[in-house]
């Protein structure tokens, strides 16, 4: 039996540009936000802006898994 997926939600990806810690874009399905874990969030490393997190003290992590 096919499945039909014309009315399945779909992936809503955005243009912001990935930071060296995401793991995929922001809105990509299966993944939430999580505080970086270079800077515990703050987003500063130092007197600069953390390298992971481009400053924003957050990262694109997946969920769940299998």
């Amino acid at each position: 039996m096919a499945i039909d997926n014309r009315n399945a939600p779909s992936q809503k990806l955005t243009d912001t540009p990935m930071n060296p810690g995401d793991e995929a874009p922001p809105g990509t399905t299966g993944t939430g936000e999580n505080i970086c874990p270079d800077c515990a969030g703050t987003g500063r490393r130092d007197t600069a802006p953390c390298p992971k997190c481009n400053g924003t003290g957050k990262i694109i992590q997946g969920v769940g898994g299998a």
